[in-house]
C-alpha cells in the first residue's frame, strides 16, 4: 500500500515538473506578430503614445487600411510605431498594442507618417525630445506627413511646418500661434495640404483629410468607394480645405 502511494506521488511530481517546463517553453518561443507588409504599397505609419485620441486615430486607420481591398491601386501598408512595445492606452481607454519600438526596431520605409492627437501634445510630449528627432527624421524622407487636431503641435515643434501653411484643432488655433508665432496658420477650414504635409482639424473630420488624400494618390473614384464603404458623405468640392501645391 504505501509503496502504490509513493510510486503515485513520484508520478504526480514527475507530470507537475514537465507541465510546469512546458509552459516555461511555450512562453520563452512565443513569437511576436508583425503587421502584414506587401512591398508594392506605401507604408503608412501611425505615431501613437500613451494619451492618444481614439478618432484621430482610427479615422485615418480606417481610410488608409481600407484601400487593401480596392483593385489597380498601390495600396496602403498600415502600422503603428511607439517608443516601446507595451500596450498603449489611449484618452479614451482603449489599450492598443504597438507594432514597432522606433527607438528599437528596424522600421519598414515609411511613405506616409500620421501623426494623431494625444493628451500632452501641448505640454510634456513636446519635450519628447527622441520622439520628436523621430518625427524629423522621417519627414526628411516621407512622401506626406499628416497630422490630426493637435498632432501639428508636435510637427510644428519639430520645425518642419516652419515655411508652410497649416492648421489644426479649432480652439486650440490660438494656442497654436501663440506657440509657433512663425508659423502661417489657417483656420475655418478642415484640413491644408502645402508641399508633403497635410495638417487637419481632427476629431471626425479626421475622416476628410484622409479621404482627401486618398483622392489625391488614387483618384475620385476610390476615394468615393472607400468613403461609401464607411458610411460618409464625400465630396471634395464642398469641404472647406486650403491646398497648396
Amino acid at each position: 500500500m504505501i509503496k502504490n502511494i509513493l510510486i503515485f506521488a513520484f508520478s504526480f511530481l514527475l507530470v507537475s515538473c514537465a507541465d510546469k517546463i512546458q509552459k516555461e517553453d511555450t512562453k520563452n518561443t512565443t513569437q511576436r506578430w508583425f503587421p502584414e507588409s506587401k512591398p508594392d504599397r506605401y507604408n503608412a505609419a501611425f505615431l501613437i503614445m500613451d494619451g492618444v485620441y481614439n478618432t484621430e486615430f482610427t479615422a485615418p486607420y480606417d481610410i488608409f487600411q481600407h484601400t487593401q481591398y480596392r483593385k489597380n491601386i498601390k495600396a496602403m501598408n498600415t502600422f503603428t510605431v511607439a517608443n516601446t512595445l507595451n500596450p498603449i492606452t489611449s484618452f479614451e481607454g482603449v489599450r492598443i498594442l504597438p507594432d514597432f519600438d522606433y527607438t528599437k526596431d528596424s522600421i519598414p520605409n515609411i511613405d506616409i507618417l500620421i501623426v494623431p492627437s494625444a493628451e500632452h501634445h501641448l505640454d510634456s510630449d513636446l519635450k519628447d525630445t527622441t520622439m520628436l528627432n523621430f518625427v524629423k527624421k522621417v519627414s526628411k524622407n516621407a512622401l506626406f506627413v499628416t497630422s490630426h487636431c493637435d498632432g501639428a503641435f508636435v510637427l510644428a515643434k519639430t520645425g518642419i511646418l516652419d515655411s508652410v501653411t497649416s492648421t489644426t484643432f479649432p480652439s486650440d488655433i490660438p494656442a497654436y500661434k501663440k506657440m509657433f508665432p512663425h508659423l502661417n496658420v489657417k483656420d475655418s477650414v478642415l484640413f491644408v495640404h502645402d508641399g508633403k504635409f497635410i495638417t487637419s482639424a481632427g476629431g471626425a473630420k479626421s475622416f476628410e483629410a484622409a479621404l482627401y488624400l486618398c483622392e489625391y494618390l488614387y483618384g475620385k473614384e476610390i476615394a468615393q468607394s472607400l468613403a461609401s464603404g464607411l458610411v460618409i458623405d464625400w465630396d471634395l468640392d464642398n469641404v472647406p480645405k486650403f491646398i497648396l501645391q
